[in-house]
């Protein structure tokens, strides 16, 4: 029987998508390419807007439409945080919840034998394990992800993601070891370490983040280590000078700022002020000379006036993010910020957005002229457009290289010569 993942969501996901595969095909199913149907579609879902929900709505009723007749399974974070509304969607005839992947075949083959529709969503508990996971490869990518750390202890106001992840827990070391030593067999050059809240690695198991980058290091074959997006007051100076001995460690780190007004910070029960934001980034580009650090930014946030849009816009361009992604508020039954008073309307967050982007854009190209001249190292990913391969430098700019070889997974000098939008133009060396 073929089947197919939709994957909604984070790198997380993207990981968990990819062991469910693997443990489908290893019971005998195939994979379907994206243009046949399939009799299994998994749709392995995200929560964290309500616009999240709307996604995995509409990738349900599409996977009916395009794959008659399939069998439908909802999973991850949507069914974990709102077991109910999952369970009222007509067009799943299988949810599972994040505690409940490992059942994905057994609960699909009681599905084929019985037609039966199964709802099967257990709450996460107090020290529950780590979910014993592992991929040994990754469909279509150069680049390898591991998931090393799962669950959020941290409760910002405005996530439900404690909910539908539970509590922090982290993958032992050994195993960390054997997968990322796996991936490099499988010819993977670089591995991104992600989690939930990727800095509370090992603090179940009386280790740390830079346990895990250590082991990741070591593995053979692997010739960068790449982390996920980061809660930025967890790099303290003895993290960060740690961090810093290991060579293969690539020099890009995703701080999650949200906002730069320490008044909004507080409501959003973030754990950390602009100043101490600030230092953290000083010392990064201290011990990391041509670091680049990219960001995550809210506008709009529940009570957010027209001064502390106004710190916030000021406190972003003082920092010049290499990219910085930003979003508008929104509004997530089921957290603290819901009920918060002061909700900003539609219309001035948009108005606030495009204030905020066209710093962020600013930003971002005056990072990528600083890279101009620079010769770098690239690992290409994909080919844009007949003959030009787009890669990335240890420090994530995207490069653009003209070649008429197959570039795909190939670690590549280059000589960056112009930018081009939101990349560098590159000519080999």
């Amino acid at each position: 029987m073929k089947v197919k993942l939709i994957t909604l969501g984070c790198k997380v996901n993207q990981y968990e998508s990819q062991a469910m595969l693997e443990a489908l095909l290893q019971a005998g199913f195939t994979e379907a390419s994206p243009a046949e149907p399939a009799g299994v579609v998994v749709v392995n879902s995200c929560t964290v807007t309500a616009q999240s929900d709307h996604k995995v709505r509409q990738a349900l009723r599409r996977a009916k439409r395009d794959n008659p007749g399939c069998v439908a399974v909802l999973t991850g974070c949507m069914p974990q945080a709102f077991p109910d509304a999952a369970a009222a969607l007509p067009e799943a005839d299988i949810v599972l919840g994040n505690a409940r992947r490992a059942d994905l075949v057994p609960r699909l083959r009681e599905f084929l034998a019985t037609k039966q529709r199964l709802v099967d969503v257990a709450p996460h508990t107090s020290g529950e394990p780590f979910e014993p996971l592992s991929v040994s490869a990754f469909s279509g990518r150069t680049r390898a992800f591991l998931k090393i750390q799962d669950g959020c202890n941290r409760f910002c106001s405005y996530c439900i993601i404690p909910y539908a992840r539970g509590r922090v827990r982290s993958k032992p070391l050994e195993d960390l070891r054997r997968e990322v030593a796996q991936l490099g067999a499988a010819g993977y050059k670089e591995v991104v370490l992600t989690g939930i809240n990727l800095p509370a690695y090992g603090t179940d198991l009386g280790l740390h983040l830079c346990d895990a980058v250590d082991a990741a290091c070591g593995a053979e074959g692997i010739q960068r280590v790449r982390l996920g997006s980061l809660e930025p007051e967890q790099l303290t100076p003895p993290v960060i000078a740690r961090m810093a001995k290991q060579e293969k460690l690539c020099p890009q780190f995703h701080l999650s700022l949200q906002s730069g007004c320490d008044e909004t910070l507080k409501r959003m029960n973030r754990h950390y002020t602009t100043g101490e934001y600030r230092q953290i980034v000083a010392d990064l580009r201290s011990a990391f000379p041509d670091c680049a650090i990219t960001t995550d930014v809210m506008v709009g946030f529940a009570g957010e006036t027209v001064e502390e849009f106004e710190a916030s816009l000021a406190f972003v361009e003082e920092m010049a993010f290499a990219k910085a992604h930003v979003f508008a508020y929104s509004r997530r039954p089921g957290t603290r910020a819901y009920s918060m008073e002061g909700q900003v309307s539609n219309r001035e967050k948009e108005a606030r957005s495009h204030r905020m982007l066209a710093v962020a854009r600013a930003s971002q190209q005056a990072f990528l002229r600083e890279q101009v001249g620079k010769e770098e190292e690239v690992l290409f990913e994909q080919e844009k457009a007949p003959g030009l391969w787009e890669g990335y430098t240890r420090n994530y700019t995207p490069v653009l290289l003209a070649s008429g070889k197959r570039l795909a997974g190939e670690l590549v000098r280059v000589k960056i010569m112009e930018t081009q939008d939101e990349a560098v133009i590159a000519r080999s060396e």
